[in-house]
C-alpha cells in the first residue's frame, strides 16, 4: 500500500511539474516578441493594424506573399509567389534579398538560427 501511495504521489508531482513548465514554443515566442522590437520601426502585428514602411504582419504565417491590402509591394515581391510558412520565413529572415532579389526590404537578416526560430514562433501568435 505504501509503495502504491508513493508511486501515485510521485506521478502527481511529476505531472504538476510538467504542467507548470512553459513549453519551448511559448518560451521561443516570448523571446521572439523581444526580437520583434527591431522590426517595429517598419511593421505592426495588430490584427487590422496599419501598414508602415512594411506591411502589417498579423497572421503572416500561412499567408501568401504580397497579399496585404493597401500595401505597395515591390515588383520583385509581387512576382515572388511565396507562402509564408516556417521554412520560407526562415530563409527570408536569414537574408531577404537572397530569397527575393530586388525586394525593397533593406533588413540585412538574422544570422542566428535560434533568433529566427523564436521570431517565427512569435509571428505565429501575433495578431491573434
Amino acid at each position: 500500500m505504501r509503495k502504491t501511495f508513493a508511486l501515485s504521489t510521485l506521478s502527481m508531482a511529476a505531472a504538476a511539474a510538467v504542467a507548470m513548465t512553459p513549453s519551448v514554443a511559448s518560451a521561443d515566442a516570448a523571446r521572439g516578441k523581444t526580437l520583434f522590437m527591431r522590426c517595429m520601426a517598419c511593421h505592426t502585428v495588430n490584427k487590422g493594424g496599419a501598414n508602415k514602411v512594411g506591411p502589417n504582419l498579423a497572421g503572416v504565417v500561412g499567408r501568401k506573399s504580397a497579399s496585404v491590402k493597401g500595401f505597395n509591394y515591390s515588383a520583385a515581391m509581387k512576382k515572388a509567389n511565396l507562402t509564408w510558412d516556417q521554412a520560407t520565413l526562415d530563409k527570408w529572415l536569414t537574408r531577404p534579398a537572397t530569397l527575393v532579389p530586388g525586394t525593397s526590404m533593406v533588413f540585412a537578416g538574422l544570422t542566428n538560427p535560434d533568433d529566427r526560430k523564436s521570431l517565427i514562433e512569435y509571428l505565429k501568435t501575433a495578431g491573434k
